[in-house]
């Protein structure tokens, strides 16, 4: 559904990301882990189609993003960026309901089944009943929640998420991932960039570890999140204890 081919990106110098050859499979859930600075975040929005290659393409469905138009890009995909900024005022229920944008033509107004789709929206992500508060007046943590309702009420096959738990405490963490891990058992495909390797481990499908903007590591859980790939990828002297839900990685102390 979504792959890159020989996928060079940088603004400028030395590429963030560099011949970058991933095919993102159709009904996956996968995370990718790596440094700050790996081009995680800059790769997801060249799947996105917010980043230009410097060389390479990126696949939609066996054809190259950029010769496709907007609209019918938004209808198959949905980028949810870092630390999004909302429109000055916008409440939550009007930011809930961008995300039916792509849908509508000249002849396909708002509709009663784009009502449907806001109200479905709200409701597992826990902003019904901040339906009508203004975005800018809420917390981070609502915030983002809030910006996670305008993704599913897009309702595209294709999830982008960069870094979606910013802000929550941990158990909304967990709330919000696993909405996703239920969409993605409902059959959509889901790309997440992720700092927490427990957390990226738990739902992954498969784990993509990248480091100096390539991948180095592309599997199962249990087969990347290991102490030699940690400790080359994220200069950290660990123990990587194996478990049926969650690879545990216990630091060692620094010296």
């Amino acid at each position: 559904m979504l792959a890159t081919e020989g996928l060079t990106l940088g603004c400028g110098g030395d590429p963030v990301v560099r011949d970058l050859g991933l095919e993102v499979a159709e009904g996956e859930f996968t995370v990718i882990v790596g440094p700050n600075g790996c081009g995680k975040s800059t790769l997801l929005k060249a799947l996105g189609r917010v980043n230009d290659p410097v060389s390479g393409r990126v696949l939609l469905d066996g054809r190259d993003i950029r010769s496709q138009r907007a609209k019918a890009v938004a209808r198959s995909l949905v980028l949810l960026p870092r630390s999004p900024i909302a429109p000055e005022g916008i409440t939550v229920r009007a930011l809930a309901a961008c995300g039916r944008f792509p849908h509508h033509t000249l002849l396909r107004q708002w509709s009663p089944r784009d009502e449907t789709a806001v109200d479905e929206a709200l409701e597992p992500t826990g902003t019904t009943g901040l339906a009508g508060e203004r975005v800018g007046s809420l917390s981070g943590g609502q915030r983002q929640r809030a910006w996670g309702a305008m993704v599913l009420a897009q309702d595209t096959g294709v999830l982008l998420l960069d870094e979606p738990t910013t802000y929550l405490d941990i158990a909304h963490q967990y709330d919000l991932m696993e909405l996703f891990a239920r969409l993605h058992r409902q059959g959509r495909t889901i790309v997440a960039v992720l700092h927490a390797l427990a957390q990226a481990a738990r739902f992954a499908t498969p784990l993509v570890m990248m480091s100096g903007g390539r991948v180095v590591a592309d599997g199962a859980p249990g087969d990347v999140v290991t102490a030699p790939l940690v400790s080359e990828v994220f200069g950290l002297a660990c123990d990587a204890v194996p478990d049926p839900r969650t690879p545990l990685v216990i630091p060692h102390e620094r010296s």
